[in-house]
């Protein structure tokens, strides 16, 4: 059986067509990247925000006791 070295050329594959591929699908650039990339992006945002949530509790409860020293 003969081999094709064009991945796009699939000479001998047997089963039918093969879908040509982008360079970036080649690369691993394909649709299913957009997908993880979006859920570290919320990952991120998500973690973002606890962090900010955190700093926020942190500043009131650093308030709260400068305002009984006052006091």
């Amino acid at each position: 059986m003969t081999d094709s070295k064009n991945i796009n050329n699939p000479v001998g594959q047997g089963g039918g067509q093969r879908k040509r591929l982008s360079r970036a699908e080649r690369q691993n650039n394909g649709p299913h990247r957009n997908r993880d990339r979006q859920g570290a992006a919320d990952q991120k945002a998500e973690l973002v925000r606890k962090m900010r949530e955190k700093a926020r509790a942190a500043e009131d409860a650093g308030q709260a006791g400068d305002d009984t020293a006052q006091s």
